[in-house]
């Protein structure tokens, strides 16, 4: 729970300045120029698709290297993967510099004022998709080693600076080109900075990795890639089909009520992403009666929390984005915000079982289904585009979450989670998303009202929070937890009042 919670301070605060600075970049870049920097951020992590998921692998094993004590195993495994990425970075790199006119002039609708500077942004997010693929496996690998909060306070840092800096950067007069340059300096930063403390705190070493090592993580990183896969295609998909299909303009439509989500929703998959690794660990050590306790927790606790914050933006999605972006843009930007809100709800359900799926060394399952999931997904949101314009790609990420979601649950339980379905669907669902009832009631009734400034929608927002908390701490939290959390607050009351 401590690793949890350093995971998801790390991202919170970052998340939280990120979503405020968006009306501001927003109007500085213009309606156009935010469309193509979500396009190009998009093309980069499409570019991604290269990348093997060599990081999964380097999770696994040196979290399990690590808890069994065989150092020189920890060296091996990070040298090779650091080895991939560099190779990976300049493949890649090297591809999106090549692509660059193409893209801008021939593939997505970018009017032909602005073509030059994006064909500038998609250069030099070249050297950005170098140096992103480095850093961000470094960034990984104090979290295999249990080390979260190294990891966190890194990248809560870093994220505070991004948002401040790009702030900061279009007052001074800069553009598209410049914010893509501030992430080109930021991620060699960042990445130099964890380099240095790897080698100096924790003893790392260049170590030649063995033939064993090799093709142990290569063998994992084979199926891993494919839930990769599907990630880069929810993540960055969308958006693609969105800027090849009706333009840049849109695209900022739909990519600001689904970056708020996204961010708002990834805090919690910090909590979740710690299984993977704790996973690993309690099956190397056969601790499989402790792993499922774990299990059905996390999974039921990740549950009601997940469905508290969807349950938020998807009833008060008219009433957040009139008061954050605008009447006019709440028009047709809260029913893509309720629909991704529900669709990410429904996605999240997945989360805890893939990722003890993969600690346990099960990646072909959950790897299969990412690829089904992402090729139905892409299907779906093409024609719903096609049909529907960017709310039928919205409509076409619930029905995808929903229906391959559920597949993935039925099929997984009692074959690669050797833990049964009926119990997990009563503990970790049934239960927390009827103890969700009371504030959903409540935030249907003051959508309205929550619409009429900051201070009503706070209210409201905190109103729907408390009942949440209510039922939750009622019916959410198991007997023993619940102690256990009460038993920490009188200490800690004891304490302040001595």
């Amino acid at each position: 729970m401590r690793g949890a919670g350093f995971n998801l301070l790390g991202a919170a605060v970052p998340a939280l300045l990120a979503v405020l600075t968006v009306p501001v970049v927003v109007r500085h870049l213009g309606q156009e120029d935010y469309g193509l920097l979500m396009l190009v951020t998009s093309i980069m992590g499409y570019f991604a698709l290269i990348d093997i998921n060599v990081t999964a692998a380097s999770t696994k094993f040196v979290a399990q290297h690590h808890a069994q004590g065989a150092q020189r195993q920890v060296h091996q495994t990070v040298t090779f993967g650091l080895l991939i990425y560099l190779g990976l970075g300049l493949v890649g790199g090297a591809a999106l510099w090549a692509f660059a006119e193409p893209l801008a002039t021939q593939v997505f609708k970018v009017s032909p004022a602005r073509q030059a500077d994006a064909i500038r942004a998609l250069q030099w997010a070249a050297l950005g998709f170098l140096m992103g693929q480095v850093q961000v496996y470094l960034q990984s690998l104090p979290g295999a080693l249990s080390r979260y909060d190294l990891a966190g306070s890194v990248e809560a840092g870093f994220g505070i600076l991004l948002p401040l800096l790009t702030v900061t950067l279009l007052m001074l007069g800069g553009g598209l080109v410049e914010l893509i340059w501030l992430r080109i300096v930021l991620s060699i930063v960042q990445g130099l900075g964890v380099l240095f403390w790897l080698m100096r705190r924790m003893q790392l070493r260049w170590a030649r990795p063995d033939g064993d090592t090799r093709r142990a993580m290569l063998s994992f990183s084979a199926f891993a890639f494919l839930s990769r896969f599907a990630a880069l295609t929810y993540s960055h998909g969308d958006k693609l089909i969105i800027g090849a299909m009706v333009g840049a303009g849109p695209l900022t439509l739909f990519a600001v009520p689904t970056t708020l989500v996204n961010r708002v929703m990834a805090l919690l998959f910090r909590l979740a992403a710690v299984m993977f690794p704790h996973a690993s660990q309690l099956a190397a050590q056969n601790r499989m009666g402790e792993l499922q306790a774990v299990y059905f927790s996390a999974s039921r606790y990740l549950c009601f929390l997940n469905g508290a914050l969807a349950l938020l933006l998807a009833l008060l999605a008219p009433a957040i984005l009139t008061v954050w972006m605008g009447p006019g843009f709440a028009a047709t930007g809260a029913t893509i915000l309720s629909l991704m809100a529900v669709a990410q709800w429904f996605d999240s359900l997945t989360h805890v079982p893939s990722l003890v799926n993969d600690g346990l060394g099960h990646p072909r399952v959950s790897g299969l289904f990412a690829v089904t999931r992402a090729l139905l997904g892409l299907a779906l949101i093409a024609v719903g585009v096609q049909h529907a314009g960017i709310v039928g790609a919205a409509w076409a990420h619930v029905a995808g979450s929903l229906l391959l979601g559920a597949a993935f649950i039925a099929y997984a339980h009692g074959r690669s989670l050797p833990f049964p379905l009926g119990a997990w669907l009563k503990q970790a669902a049934l239960v927390p998303t009827l103890a969700l009832l009371p504030g959903a009631v409540a935030g249907w009734a003051l959508r309205g009202w929550a619409a009429q400034g900051w201070l009503p929608l706070i209210a409201a927002s905190a109103l729907v929070a408390l009942l949440h908390a209510a039922a939750g701490w009622a019916f959410v939290i198991k007997p023993g937890h619940r102690a256990a959390v009460a038993g920490r607050l009188r200490r800690l009351t004891g304490m302040g009042s001595t």
